[in-house]
């Protein structure tokens, strides 16, 4: 199973020649990779440009909306971005959850993008670790409903990234999160996907660390994290750490 790098840009940068230029860097500095996958998924208004630059990186979103065509005044649907070269998607970022977005929201999601062939990236994790280990029924929860009617063939086709909010760079007080709490969920999480669907198929499936990994601790994460790959945030916006981290993952695969 391929490993993949994951780079969100989020509501960055200002400008599509500014985005051109991270794109093409980033593709300059991966030409010889060849053992994982490098996903950049960049603002709607950037993946058209984009997606003329380099076939080496694979085009994401970072939402789509539900269907492929009709009266939802501002969204833009699966099909519309698989159209553009879109493969990826990001769904239930703890941004997008802060903002009011629900299960039952992703879970249409999902649904629209599997059958417009687009893979679905959902991201789960958890506000703070309480002592009682409560954390593991959220997350449980927010896999059972996100995936609610989704079938068991699909459910590997799925990535699922365990992203802990509270380790994430715009949290008050944040904290690091170690290799220790990625393989603890990620165990945690498949076993979640085998009671949805079977052991073969959860184990299948994706399982990738998003929580403001960098270049340096990129490595442990990977080696220690008991994860296929590493969502990544802030540090995508930099070419050079995002590159590095490309690179400790592809060096690891050989």
């Amino acid at each position: 199973m391929k490993k993949i790098i994951i780079g969100n840009w989020k509501m960055n940068p200002r400008t599509s020649r500014e985005a051109e230029g991270w794109f093409s860097a980033v593709a300059k500095a991966v030409a010889s990779i060849k053992k994982i996958e490098v996903v950049i998924c960049a603002p709607f208004v950037f993946l058209s440009p984009l997606k003329k630059i380099s076939k080496k990186i694979i085009l994401g979103a970072q939402d789509s909306f539900i269907g492929d065509v009709g009266p939802f005044t501002g969204e833009i649907s699966p099909e519309m971005l698989y159209g553009l070269g879109v493969r990826y998607v990001i769904f239930g970022h703890s941004e997008r959850r802060e903002l009011g977005e629900t299960n039952e929201l992703i879970n249409k999601k999902i649904k629209s993008a599997l059958s417009s062939g687009i893979v679905p990236v959902i991201c789960v994790g958890e506000r703070e670790r309480d002592l009682d280990h409560g954390y593991f029924d959220i997350v449980k929860t927010q896999i059972n409903e996100c995936l609610k009617g989704v079938s068991k063939d699909a459910i590997s086709k799925i990535i699922v990234a365990y992203e802990p909010v509270w380790s994430i760079s715009s949290t008050k007080n944040r904290r690091d999160a170690t290799a220790d709490d990625a393989r603890e969920m990620a165990v945690f999480i498949r076993k979640v996907l085998s009671d949805l669907s079977s052991p073969d198929i959860a184990h299948k499936t994706r399982v990738l660390y998003g929580g403001s990994v960098n270049e340096r601790d990129a490595e442990e994460y990977l080696s220690n994290g008991g994860v296929h790959g590493l969502l990544v945030g802030k540090a995508s916006l930099s070419t050079k750490k995002f590159s590095d981290i490309i690179k400790i993952c592809e060096t690891l695969g050989k």
